[in-house]
This record gives structure tokens, C-alpha cells and sequence, in this order.
């Protein structure tokens, strides 16, 4: 009889943000999916049997990430890509103006997992909210949507 092995799992807190080859750090990711399809439903004359088929259409959650401002460069980073698609003044870019990145998994500071995604842009790019007499952290949520998604490592 062989014996089970056990590993720990790993934990969510680690992680990184690459755009364009520049690591950033983030307090948040979500969207991290490979992709999806529909599912198309085939009966079968004659029989109460209803076949299951894929629409063969992959489809990609954007990645939404939370970062916090703290004028460092990457405050500059991701205003410049925003920037450069939707300029108020003079002419936009808009989703033309595309990046590759990876989300990093990290445990114990190694890269242990990475997600890369192609032909990313910027959806949409919000900050938390003013309040007097909070305590809370100065937050930007970026929606980027990209053209695919895939776990390389």
C-alpha cells in the first residue's frame, strides 16, 4: 500500500501584478479564470435524451485589481496606460492601446504560479471614496480586459 503525501496548500495573500514587464503590488486580484464556454443543449428525436455540446466561443472574465495609492511610481503607471486610452484632450487611443502581463502567485516569497494574460486594456479605473474621519486606505480598482488567460507555470 502507498503512502499519501501531504503538502500544504498555498495561501492567498502572496502575489504580484505584472504590466508589461513591471512587477506592481496590489492588495487584490479577482478574475483569475481560464476561461469559459456556453453550453448548448442538443435533444435527440425520439428519445428523452437532451446531448450537452460547447458553443465552441471561449470567453474571459476581466481581471479586477486593487491597489493602493501611495504616490509611488506605479500611481504613474496605470494613470499613463488610462491616460493613453481615453485622453480627454485631442485624440483617444482606446482599447488599442493594449499590454500583456501576469498575475504572480508567491509563497514564501518564490514564484510558485503564473497566470499570464494577453492583449490587456483598461476597462475602467475607480478610487474609493472620501470620508472624513476614516481610517480607511486610499484604494484604486482597475478593470482590465484582456483576450485570454492561461496558467503557464
Amino acid at each position: 500500500m502507498s503512502e499519501l503525501t501531504f503538502s500544504e496548500s498555498y495561501r492567498t495573500h502572496g502575489f504580484l501584478l505584472e504590466i508589461a514587464g513591471t512587477a506592481c503590488p496590489v492588495t487584490k486580484v479577482t478574475g483569475l479564470s481560464e476561461g469559459s464556454t456556453d453550453t448548448i443543449e442538443q435533444p435527440v428525436g425520439g428519445s428523452p435524451v437532451v446531448l450537452k455540446i460547447s458553443s465552441g466561443v471561449v470567453k474571459f472574465e476581466p481581471l479586477v485589481i486593487e491597489r493602493n495609492m501611495d504616490g509611488s511610481p506605479f500611481d504613474r503607471l496605470f494613470q499613463e496606460w488610462f491616460k493613453d486610452m481615453f485622453a480627454l484632450n485631442g485624440p483617444s487611443k482606446g482599447s488599442s492601446v493594449r499590454r500583456n502581463g501576469a498575475v504572480i502567485k508567491l509563497e514564501n516569497g518564490q514564484e510558485v504560479l503564473r497566470f499570464a494574460f494577453y492583449e490587456g486594456w483598461v476597462k475602467s479605473s475607480k478610487f474609493a471614496d472620501l470620508e472624513a474621519g476614516s481610517t480607511n486606505l486610499f484604494k484604486q480598482t482597475v478593470e482590465i480586459e484582456h483576450n485570454g488567460m492561461e496558467r503557464v507555470s
